[in-house]
């Protein structure tokens, strides 16, 4: 008995048992009275019924950012009702679901609570304004007059009510005219309120069910060995050999690589270390690490870039300057190392394929499975499970593809698994990036700042499925068609890709001339979205510079910072708030030393203090002081815990993170050579929220840009040496 299946039976026993998650299927997003069932959809969130059940249909995934509480707290909040008397579903894949940012269906960007904050809350309120004014019409009183609470709505005279159940068909009929009343600040009961988790007991007791629990009658289980370098074709294979093995269902060849399929798991496994691949590499990566900088620096040589924000004249300020710093920075490729393995089910039935898969992006997933088979993008069910972390990793639809394809080829419902190797070495990484940086000084004052940065963009990755996703009538031949337009057009009639540069253009600090360009190249090497994208490589870029000039100029890193952000007032409140929970005039303890940075991503403003030493040969991280502006705070507790999440997973990059190529092959392959923070060195971590009215911005990321430069910034107010290239080295 495993870990989840001990627990189910335990709380079972204890007569609390959680029933398993119910899947959603592709119902649509059909509105109105259902006499037969007595369900009652005003829109294509919310479902009522005659037994009084609220269910809500959570068009983002939850994995672990909070959008399971955060979301329905905002239904709940203007339907009146408590939170946890919602029940949330995951949505279908439709074109009703969409992120209206994006116009796909995706869990990204930390836009989820920004995206929805008004949405939702005209949902909830439309629905129980029309429960009122179906009650008011059977008492004969003024809509005006009657309230609603805890799920009824309550007669004018304060005794009589009606619960929303005897009022879902009545209410199906009303119309609303004019505009929905939202609820004004001053009568929220959940919004702003430290409310629980509504997914915390069904993960606490195993009944959460994630892509790896899908279990299906008849099930098979896949594993895949795919080329050890990227674009590699499988040549030759010994598939009879394998196909004899106990419990060997099928050996087949799938884009990718070779796929083992039997019937449990571990059989396959057993069968794939006997699995000889002659691969033909003439068409693939053989790119080192050293060879991509080598590039990157070339190019930056060759070409100044795409101009993308440019204000007065650096180079009349650079030339009038007496100091101009020169510096550059490099960061590596970098995983995502979910721990929820990568997994994909698949079910393809001739006519149709059901995909159950932990992914941000279900409508991408229908074209991955599309391409696969031969259906269409309508032939194609995704059933959203529970994330195990995604980080951007499970944008990319390549899971969902693999197992739709080895179901495809054997007629089964198949479930592939990806080992932690086969993660390490196959995923789409955190682009590696390099900047240069240059700064003018005359007499203590920056008066120029220019920043080239080289290196790919994510969209050339990523337009595959996202273009075909946004024309789903579009037949199969014109994918990669699709494709090509959308990157063609990028920046005219598509939004322009922002993840090179995201956060070098917003630079916030008042100087006069400004320089900031991108030098596109690419060396071939998959890439894709990582926690905080752009902003956390360009977050260590800026802040670390930032650091430097005050050195140079002889001022205090904190000070120097507050005085150019006099019109910036928001970054200016983190910047002293966090200063302040640091006790950044208190003298730092013997042996440690403390750094500063400031960043602004996904609308979000965040300040760090990280406090650091060196022991044992070893960084060690004190403590990290956070202030965060993040708008109208949906749930304080959710928010500390994301940029408490983020922190640790910035301190975990600038510690340890490094994916390194040899003649295309990634170098590392397991926890043991990329290492994630253990337990026993995570810092105190103190997170001060600001109170605010404004609109709700993202917080699953911005708590990682600002604390990889604050960390190395402490390092060098320690040991004076500066590290311009992470992960970050005790002997610098």
């Amino acid at each position: 008995m495993n870990r989840r299946d001990f627990l189910k039976v335990g709380v079972g026993a204890s007569g609390s048992l959680m029933l398993s998650l119910s899947l959603p299927g592709c119902a649509g997003a059909q509105t109105g009275y259902q006499p037969e069932t007595g369900e009652w959809k005003p829109d294509a969130w919310l479902e009522l019924t005659r037994d009084d059940e609220i269910f809500f249909t959570l068009a983002r995934v939850e994995m672990g950012q909070g959008t399971y509480t955060g979301l329905t707290t905002l239904i709940a909040e203007e339907l009146g009702v408590e939170p946890d008397a919602i029940t949330p579903r995951f949505a279908p894949a439709a074109p009703e679901y969409r992120n209206p940012l994006y116009k796909l269906q995706l869990t990204g960007g930390s836009t989820s609570v920004a995206t929805s904050w008004e949405p939702l809350r005209t949902a909830g309120a439309s629905a129980r304004q029309m429960l009122v004014m179906a009650a008011a019409r059977v008492w004969e009183v003024e809509v005006a007059d009657c309230t609603v609470r805890d799920g009824q709505v309550v007669h004018p005279n304060g005794i009589d009510s009606m619960r929303f159940g005897q009022l879902v068909e009545l209410a199906s009929k009303e119309v609303i005219r004019g505009d929905v009343r939202l609820k004004p600040r001053s009568e929220w009961k959940y919004i702003g309120k430290r409310g629980g988790r509504l997914d915390a007991e069904a993960k606490s007791t195993g009944t959460a069910e994630y892509g790896i629990d899908v279990e299906l009658p008849g099930m098979v289980y896949a594993v895949v060995t795919r080329a050890p370098r990227y674009g590699g074709r499988a040549h030759a294979f010994n598939a009879e050999e394998v196909r004899a093995m106990p419990g060997v269902v099928d050996v087949v060849e799938i884009e990718r690589g070779v796929a083992v399929v039997a019937d449990k798991y571990w059989r396959a496994r057993k069968a794939q270390a006997k699995l000889i691949v002659e691969w033909d590499f003439s068409e693939a990566l053989s790119v080192s690490t050293n060879e991509v900088f080598d590039a990157y620096r070339k190019a930056a040589d060759e070409n100044p870039g795409e101009t993308e924000r440019s204000e007065g004249d650096f180079d009349k300020a650079a030339g009038a300057a007496p100091t101009v710093l020169e510096v550059e920075y490099a960061q590596p490729y970098l995983a995502h190392a979910t721990l929820e393995p990568m997994n994909a089910t698949a079910w393809y039935r001739g006519d149709s394929v059901e995909i159950w898969a932990p992914t941000q992006a279900p409508d991408l997933g229908q074209i991955a499975a599309a391409r696969a088979t031969d259906l269409s993008p309508d032939d194609v069910t995704i059933n959203t499970t529970f994330l195990g972390g995604g980080f951007g990793r499970r944008l990319t639809q390549d899971f969902i593809e693999e197992a739709a394809a080895v179901s495809y080829r054997t007629g089964k419902p198949v479930k592939v698994i990806w080992s932690r190797e086969e993660d390490t070495r196959h995923d789409l990484y955190r682009p590696a990036m390099l900047h240069r940086m240059r700064a003018s000084l005359s007499d203590g004052e920056l008066t120029g700042w220019h920043h080239q940065i080289v290196g790919p963009q994510i969209l050339d990755w990523y337009v595959r499925n996202a273009a075909p996703a946004q024309y789903p009538w579009a037949p199969k031949f014109m994918y990669d068609s699709l494709g090509s337009m959308g990157l063609m057009l990028e920046g005219i009639a598509t939004p322009k890709d922002m993840s090179a540069i995201e956060g070098a253009v917003e630079y916030p600090y008042a100087v006069s001339n400004i320089d900031i360009r991108h030098t596109h190249t690419d060396p071939g090497v998959p890439v894709t979205w990582w926690r905080s994208v752009g902003y956390s490589h360009n977050g260590f870029a800026v802040e670390t510079f930032m650091d430097e000039l005050a050195h140079e100029a002889g001022e205090d890193p904190y000070q120097f910072r507050r005085k150019l952000l006099a019109s910036e007032p928001r970054h200016r409140e983190v910047l002293d708030r966090a200063a302040r929970l640091a006790g950044w005039d208190q003298p730092v303890p013997e042996g440690r030393g403390r750094g500063i940075a400031l960043f602004r991503s996904f609308g979000t403003f965040v300040a760090q203090v990280v406090e650091a030493g060196v022991e044992n040969g070893a960084i060690r991280i004190y403590r990290v002081s956070a202030a965060v502006d993040c708008g109208q705070v949906v749930n304080p507790r959710i928010v500390e815990d994301q940029i408490e999440g983020g922190i640790l997973f910035g301190l975990t990059a600038a510690l340890y993170g490094e994916i390194t190529l040899e003649e295309g092959e990634v170098q590392q392959s397991n926890f043991h050579d990329y290492q994630l923070m253990r337990q026993y060195e995570r810092p105190d971590v103190a997170v001060e929220l600001v109170d605010s009215e404004e609109p709700p911005t993202g917080v699953g990321e911005p708590g990682v840009p600002p604390v990889i430069p604050a960390l190395g910034n402490a390092l060098f107010a320690l040991t004076g040496e500066r590290q311009r290239s992470l992960p970050l080295k005790a002997t610098a």
